[in-house]
C-alpha cells in the first residue's frame, strides 16, 4: 500500500484546503500526512526530507513546482491534486480539477517518468518565457482577484500600449532573430486553463518545444485564442515552433519572464536546457504524456 505526504500551500486557488482535504479522504485508499506550507520555498524543503513514497502537491502551478524541485533525483514520486488558478503540468498530465476524480489518480494511477527543464539553473516543469504573458503574470501576481477573468482583462489593458522585442534565439547552435510578442519555452504543452501554447509538446521526449508569437494585429486575437484553446497553435501563420535541448534567448533590456506560472526578473539573456527523466510522476491509467 502506497504510504501519501500531501503538502498543500493554503493560499493558492482560494480554496480551503481543510475542507478539499475532508473530500479526498472519503474515497483516498491509501494511508497519508498532511503538510501545510508556511513559506516560499517550504513544500520543496517538506518534499526532500519526506520518506513518503508519494509526494501529492495540493495547490497551483507554484505549488508544484517547489514539490517537484524537491524530488528530482530521487525515488520519490510526484502527485497532483490541482486547485491553484492554471494548474498547467496536472492538465497536459490528464489530471482532473475534480478531487474525485484526482483522487482516483492518486488510488489507481501509474508511475512513470517525465523531463524537466532549467531555466538558468532552476528547474520548471510545464513552461518558461518571456513576452506579453511575463508582463500579464508580472501584473496578474500583485492582484488582489484571482481567475481567469481578471487574467484576461490585465492581458487586454497590457495589450494597448505593448511593443514587441526582437530576440536571439539560439537553439542548440541554430541562431534566430525575430521580433516577437511572446517567446515560450515549453516542456508541458500549456500555460494553464487548457491554453495549449506548445500544443505538440510531450514531457517524455528529452525535447523541449520553442514557441515563437510573430507580431500580429488586434483584429487577430479571437483566431489566435481559438486556435490556443482548441490546441492547434501550431497551424497559425502568426506562430513557429521548434525543438531543441538546449536554448538561449538574448534580448535588448532586463525585464519580465516567467517559469511555471510564477514571474520573474531577469536579465538580457536566459539559458534553458532540458533534463530527461529527471522526475517519477503518477498519471492517470492509459495517458499519454
Amino acid at each position: 500500500m502506497r504510504k501519501l505526504l500531501f503538502i498543500a500551500n493554503p493560499l493558492s486557488g482560494g480554496i480551503d484546503k481543510k475542507k478539499l482535504l475532508e473530500q479526498v479522504e472519503r474515497t483516498l485508499r491509501h494511508p497519508y500526512e498532511v503538510a501545510f506550507t508556511e513559506r516560499p520555498g517550504h513544500a520543496t524543503e517538506l518534499a526532500r526530507k519526506s520518506d513518503a513514497e508519494i509526494v501529492v502537491a495540493m495547490g497551483g502551478d507554484g505549488t508544484v513546482n517547489e514539490v517537484a524541485s524537491g524530488l528530482i533525483g530521487t525515488h520519490k514520486v510526484l502527485a497532483i491534486v490541482p486547485c491553484g488558478s492554471g494548474d498547467g503540468l496536472a492538465l497536459h498530465l490528464g489530471i482532473s480539477r475534480n478531487p474525485r476524480r484526482a483522487v482516483k489518480t492518486l488510488n489507481d494511477g501509474i508511475i512513470t517518468d517525465m523531463d524537466c527543464a532549467l531555466l538558468d539553473g532552476k528547474p520548471f516543469f510545464c513552461t518558461a518565457g518571456v513576452g506579453l504573458d511575463a508582463d500579464v503574470a508580472a501584473k496578474f501576481e500583485s492582484t488582489a482577484k484571482r481567475g481567469v477573468r481578471t487574467y484576461i482583462s490585465l492581458a487586454w489593458k497590457l495589450w494597448q500600449h505593448f511593443h514587441p522585442t526582437t530576440y536571439t534565439i539560439d537553439i542548440d547552435g541554430e541562431r534566430i532573430v525575430t521580433p516577437a510578442v511572446i517567446v515560450t519555452v515549453a516542456n508541458a504543452n500549456q500555460w494553464g486553463n487548457q491554453a495549449r501554447i506548445a500544443d505538440q509538446a510531450s514531457v517524455q521526449d528529452g525535447l523541449l518545444n520553442v514557441v515563437i508569437v510573430k507580431p500580429f494585429g488586434t483584429w487577430e486575437i479571437p483566431i489566435l485564442a481559438a486556435k490556443l484553446m482548441l490546441g492547434r497553435a501550431h497551424t497559425s501563420k502568426r506562430v513557429e515552433t521548434h525543438t531543441g535541448k538546449h536554448i538561449t534567448i538574448a534580448r535588448p533590456t532586463p525585464g519580465a519572464a516567467h517559469f511555471d506560472g510564477d514571474p520573474i526578473r531577469k536579465g538580457t539573456r536566459m539559458e534553458m536546457e532540458v533534463v530527461p527523466n529527471a522526475l517519477r510522476v503518477l498519471v492517470p491509467q492509459y495517458r499519454d504524456i
